[in-house]
């Protein structure tokens, strides 16, 4: 069993390392071809472009702070959801007619302001 361990983790480790050896050189090439005729800026080595790599992940990927965004706005649409439910109609009216006072339009609305 734990042979078969060892052997998934190295697969891992070595496909870890092909991608990432990809994506580098997807960088290096993309920047090398556009960046220097485009802005005039210089030429990278392999290295840079991991760096670089590295940084566009950690502060647009899934390291960054994206993560959190989709899962806060799913679980406050769930909870207001669940308030609106549970208010009598009148009173989810009212709200509504607040949100479309402060808002301009309301859910469902189909005018648009120009």
């Amino acid at each position: 069993m734990k042979r078969n361990w060892k052997k998934r983790g190295l697969k891992f480790a070595i496909f870890a390392m092909i991608g990432v050896a990809g994506f580098g050189l997807a960088v290096l090439q993309l920047w090398n071809t556009l960046m220097p005729s485009i802005f005039g800026l210089h030429t990278i080595t392999f290295w840079q472009a991991l760096g670089l790599l590295a940084l566009s992940w950690i502060l647009f990927g899934r390291l960054g702070m994206s993560r959190f965004r989709p899962a806060y706005a799913s679980h406050w649409r769930h909870r207001m959801a669940e308030r609106l439910e549970q208010m009598p109609p009148d009173q989810r009216e009212k709200f509504r007619q607040g949100l479309k006072d402060r808002c301009g339009r309301s859910e469902g609305s189909t005018d648009q302001k120009v």
